[in-house]
């Protein structure tokens, strides 16, 4: 049976830049990472809008704030030294109304809090830029930009392996035990560890349940309808576009997302998934739906947002409703142009009360150190992420 120093559960862009920045930080080392899917990246960080995002939203101060600042850098410098295709498009956020204006005027605020290069566009500023989109006003975000996480995941992958690491995939986590040593019983049999790093995505708090009787919180799966638009109307945007967000609600909103190979999406909504890898609407799953509706934070949070609840989930089905969504700010989208697209899942955080957590979130024992919680923008931010796993991992150890 072969021992490792680390083992790193999830073959993500955050598990992978883990696995990467560990044989970096601790010279030497034996790293072995376990991914389920036959593929690395198969979830979350290939099923994105591909943003390398600025930090625009997030509180002064939090994680999110800092890991998506530095994010936003290192993600570029790295695609720049390997030859990684990505854009720095810069963003638009889209006032439609005077209360998308007052809200724009908040975001401003917190972008001068987190050092976010802005510039307020008024009407003819907007379409100037962007004749195909509305809006009284708008907030240009020049450091956004556009990249494929999947190829991201690739390249921190291969240097992995070159450096000596070993991925496991089609390697389900079955069981975890903690004594001298971590013991992680799989579908491709025991591995035996020093230290674990958690990076399980959809599947984090079920991770933390084999290692502690309960965890804080319980992942509850949205899913992100995206729709492609056809050829013919890929030049209607230049940049990405997003609507002034609902500070109340947890999502963004729908978009407009130009991306790397060239296509143009819009999406994506947030509705309920009824399994953690339920990419369509049927797709169901006995054991997700128990946890699911046996779990007093989903009744809770859905008490909190009713009317936003019943929205998301009719627009999932009923595509007009989608569409006007769009049609605020980019009217000559139809009906026609909404072509199939893949949906992703996102891992939505949710404790007892029905409180979302919004910030990244780690959980630690003696051997132990488990990412709870990684929302977007947790792409963007994976480097930086990784090194502060592995800044946590040398203090565990000491």
């Amino acid at each position: 049976m072969d021992k490792y120093d680390y083992i790193v559960v999830g073959g993500g862009i955050i598990g992978i830049a883990t696995a990467r920045q560990l044989q970096l930080q601790f010279s030497g080392v034996k790293v072995a990472v376990l991914e389920k899917e036959s593929m690395l990246a198969s979830h979350q960080t290939s099923r994105n809008s591909g943003i390398i995002h600025a930090g625009v939203y997030y509180a002064p101060g939090s994680m999110k704030a800092q890991f998506c600042r530095e994010g936003n850098h290192d993600t570029k410098e790295f695609c720049r030294e390997y030859g990684i295709p990505f854009k720095e498009t810069g963003k638009l956020l889209v006032a439609t109304d005077e209360r998308d204006v007052q809200r724009m005027g908040e975001l401003l605020e917190r972008c001068k809090q987190n050092e976010i290069t802005t510039e307020v566009l008024d009407q003819q500023q907007l379409q100037e830029l962007e004749p195909n989109v509305v809006g009284v006003a708008a907030t240009w975000v020049p450091s956004s930009g556009i990249v494929d996480y999947g190829v991201v995941t690739t390249k921190l992958a291969e240097q992995f392996v070159t450096a000596g690491g070993e991925i496991f995939t089609n390697c389900e986590v079955l069981a975890v035990k903690e004594t001298a040593e971590i013991e992680v019983r799989t579908s491709l049999g025991t591995f035996v560890g020093g230290f674990l790093v958690g990076c399980a995505g959809l599947y984090s708090d079920r991770l933390i349940r084999m290692l502690q009787p309960e965890a804080p919180f319980k992942i509850l799966p949205f899913r992100g309808d995206y729709f492609q638009l056809p050829v013919t109307k890929r030049q209607i945007v230049k940049h990405p576009i997003y609507p002034i967000p609902d500070p109340e609600l947890p999502f963004l909103g729908i978009h407009l997302t130009p991306m790397i190979d060239g296509s143009l999406t819009v999406g994506p909504n947030a509705t309920l998934a009824f399994a953690r890898e339920g990419y369509k609407f049927w797709t169901m799953n006995f054991k997700d739906l128990l946890e699911m509706f046996s779990y007093s934070g989903l009744y809770r949070l859905i008490k909190k947002y009713p009317q936003a609840t019943w929205n998301e989930l009719k627009n999932s089905f009923h595509k007009p409703g989608y569409l006007q969504l769009v049609n605020r700010y980019c009217p000559q989208i139809t009906l026609d142009d909404l072509r199939p697209y893949p949906a992703g899942v996102r891992a939505q955080a949710v404790k007892p009360d029905g409180t979302t957590l919004d910030d990244f979130l780690f959980v630690e024992s003696g051997k132990t150190l488990i990412v709870g919680n990684a929302p977007s923008p947790a792409a963007t931010s994976a480097l930086p992420i990784s090194r502060y796993i592995c800044d946590k991992v040398e203090q565990l150890q000491k």
